[in-house]
């Protein structure tokens, strides 16, 4: 019988416990994914005690408290705690999402956080991002028109502006796509449900005229057609969007040009 096993390195550990003051009464305790590359040590998972009663409500509110108050060796990105930047874009107890919007009241027991998964691990929670922005850039993410410049905005009726939402909502958090197994079967090909759904927020688009051109490099056996419609890309996405149904309208307007 054959036995495979993950190379030592790579073996995740148990790491440190930071208790909670003495006097803390309403504890919750937080399970944090711990990398750095250049300690030549493998990863472990810290777990940090913290009084609720002195830290907010969302799950961000308490990676802050731990960074600002118990480890400031501990590394992330954020920066609008609004939802907008996608910036803390994390797997929290085993679903990508924002940890600024996400409340801690949502989870029950211990809270494990850890980096997207499938990507390169730049240190703790922060993912290496480099090919999904290439991936985006592409796409050509930017409006296309070859006539000339009106002297005053593009105008778009109210029913053509309708179709754009539900796509310009998309914060590029790398949410749906790291929860999706073709795309961590295929990354190197198949570009992904967040660039699918910027892809078509451009082909809805009344004021673009590149369709053809849009639609000739996404016309391609791995680029588009590795989707199948596993919908975990929806059922992730902490913006309520849906890109699996983006795909299948690109889909459609590859069969029927």
């Amino acid at each position: 019988m054959v036995e495979f096993s993950l190379p030592k390195n790579s073996v995740v550990k148990t790491g440190k416990t930071y208790k909670a003051v003495a006097e803390a009464k309403n504890i919750r305790i937080f399970e944090v994914y711990r990398w750095d590359p250049d300690s030549g040590e493998n990863p472990r998972i810290d777990s940090y005690h913290i009084d609720m009663d002195s830290c907010g409500p969302m799950v961000l509110d308490a990676i802050l408290k731990i960074k600002n108050e118990i480890d400031s060796s501990l590394t992330f990105r954020r920066s609008c705690r609004e939802g907008v930047c996608g910036s803390c874009a994390m797997n929290i107890n085993g679903k990508n999402t924002l940890a600024c919007t996400k409340a801690i009241s949502d989870y029950t027991g211990n809270v494990k956080i850890f980096p997207l998964p499938h990507m390169s691990v730049v240190k703790d929670l922060v993912a290496d991002m480099t090919h999904f922005f290439e991936q985006y850039t592409s796409i050509k993410p930017w409006l296309t028109n070859a006539s000339p410049a009106p002297e005053a905005e593009r105008l778009q009726s109210i029913e053509e502006r309708a179709k754009l939402d539900g796509l310009y909502e998309c914060v590029l958090c790398a949410c749906c796509s790291t929860s999706c197994p073709s795309y961590w079967w295929n990354s190197d090909k198949y570009l992904g449900p967040a660039v699918l759904l910027q892809a078509y927020r451009w082909l809805a688009d009344s004021r673009d005229d590149n369709d053809k051109e849009r639609l000739d490099q996404l016309d391609d056996a791995f680029k588009l057609y590795r989707c199948h419609t596993i919908m975990n890309c929806t059922d992730t996405c902490p913006k309520g969007l849906n890109p699996a149904q983006a795909i299948g309208e690109i889909k459609k307007m590859l069969v029927s040009r």
